[in-house]
């Protein structure tokens, strides 16, 4: 029996608002993705990346649903979708990291987390998802950090 996990998103931020790091960095804001309880930012935080969900251009967040949703394929990845990306501009030549996401049945699976281009293994994963309840978490992600 394969344990469901719990999804939900908050807005966040790259930086609180005491941290001496935030000084002259780009202070990205986003949905930040809790598994369990538990951050997946901060789980992966030391690859200095954002979770590409709920930032960017309206184009950009509907993109980012959809492959979410597996509603889109990706251009070149397929079935690999950037979870997390540059906290700069979003953009995948910066590096980012991946997820292979499918579905099995009533649910949505997150497995094989990966930092591109270098194809290196992440240590994080499987997580289980319901279906419906993915769903409705990953499209309240839209505009979360506003549009830019």
């Amino acid at each position: 029996m394969k344990t469901i996990n719990q999804l939900q998103t908050k807005p966040s931020s790259r930086y609180d608002s005491f941290d001496p790091d935030q000084e002259g960095n780009k202070n990205t804001k986003f949905a930040d993705i809790i598994i369990d309880g538990r951050s997946l930012y901060q789980m992966l935080k030391r690859h200095d990346m954002v979770p590409s969900l709920g930032w960017g251009s309206e184009e950009h967040q509907r993109k980012m649903i959809n492959y979410f949703l597996l509603n889109q394929m990706h251009e070149y990845l397929y079935y690999r979708y950037p979870i997390l990306v540059c906290p700069w501009c979003g953009d995948e030549e910066c590096g980012f990291i991946s997820v292979f996401i499918e579905k099995e049945e009533d649910l949505i699976i997150w497995r094989d987390f990966k930092r591109e281009p270098s194809n290196k293994v992440i240590d994080v994963g499987p997580f289980y998802f319901k279906s419906d309840e993915y769903e409705k978490v990953i499209n309240e992600t839209f505009g979360i950090a506003g549009i830019q």
